[in-house]
């Protein structure tokens, strides 16, 4: 190699280098879209919005919710798939159609390793409650009634949510035979719970515990790993010895897998910085929320992990989204 060769692909380097830190000192130059693959209310919009607020200011530009839902949380989430990967589209990541749609849906879409977790802001529990008059009084009672009544037990849930999961793959494992009715959303499914017309949800904790503490409906147990400290004689899945079930649907800003590493270095200083402060940590914990704390690096393990852990679960207990 000659030395004017050498000394063209040097400064071909330093061009690429200089360009590059050109894209992270530019970005953001206008609003960001903020991509929620469900309805106002619930895990994704509320992380979205608490996120948005202080993550907006930070970056110098407004951040702009757009709530999609189609097709549950996949018609959203695909729509992020297909924007540029420019940073200006920002899609909440979770549970369900991160990790739960791959399972579900042999012809997803979307490809959930096309996306990269800027950061993981906060996960919920699961808790399985069940109309005031069910004869059942604990989680072991509840199998053995759906045991000895086949077909009997009816539990409530939107088609491939975390809560539908979660219930199925309970009484999969517990040789339960129980019906699932399907809804459309978390309110029309407490309706018929309070109403006595359901008997069992297995809801997101965020949700479940304003009726929990009104005493509107019986409570069995938590998919958590450890018993929640506002519901500290509620026993997890694993503690009453039935099935053995750890469960949390978590959230956070996702882009596009191939968006510059300075943009998204911008995106995580901002989603960080958001996530110190007092009030956003609150926020998130009085909605009955486990903050996250996690680097990069072992959140995109995390990710990983959960996107192969239900995607294997889900398709060995025969679950399909109907």
């Amino acid at each position: 190699m000659t030395r004017s060769t050498v000394w063209r692909a040097l400064a071909a380097c330093a061009g690429i280098v200089l360009a590059t830190q050109a894209i992270g000192q530019a970005y953001p130059s206008k609003p960001i879209r903020v991509i929620v693959p469900s309805l106002p209310g619930g895990g994704f919009d509320v992380t979205a919005r608490v996120l948005s607020e202080r993550m907006g200011p930070l970056l110098g530009v407004q951040m702009t919710v757009e709530n999609r839902s189609v097709a549950g949380t996949i018609g959203g989430t695909e729509a992020a798939a297909k924007a540029p990967a420019d940073g200006y589209t920002v899609l909440i990541g979770g549970l369900s159609n991160i990790a739960l749609n791959p399972g579900l849906h042999p012809n997803l879409g979307y490809d959930p390793h096309e996306f990269r977790p800027i950061g993981l802001a906060v996960s919920y529990s699961y808790t399985l409650v069940g109309r005031r008059d069910l004869p059942a009084n604990t989680l072991r009672e509840v199998i053995e009634y759906g045991r000895g009544n086949p077909g009997k037990l009816t539990f409530g849930g939107a088609p491939g949510t975390g809560q539908h999961v979660a219930a199925v793959a309970l009484f999969n494992q517990t040789k339960v035979d129980a019906l699932s009715i399907f809804y459309k959303g978390a309110t029309a499914v407490h309706q018929d719970l309070l109403g006595g017309r359901l008997d069992l949800y297995f809801d997101n904790t965020q949700t479940a515990r304003t009726h929990i503490e009104k005493g509107a409906v019986k409570v069995y147990a938590t998919s958590s790993p450890v018993r929640l400290p506002f519901l500290p004689n509620v026993p997890t899945v694993n503690e009453t010895g039935v099935g053995k079930l750890e469960m949390e649907t978590w959230f956070g800003p996702f882009v596009r897998r191939d968006t510059p590493q300075p943009i998204v270095s911008r995106l995580r200083a901002a989603f960080e910085k958001t996530m110190s402060m007092p009030d956003v940590v609150s926020r998130f914990e009085n909605g009955s929320g486990r903050v996250l704390e996690m680097t990069q690096a072992d959140t995109e393990a995390y990710v990983r992990a959960e996107i192969a852990r239900w995607t294997k679960l889900i398709r060995d207990a025969g679950i399909k989204a109907p």
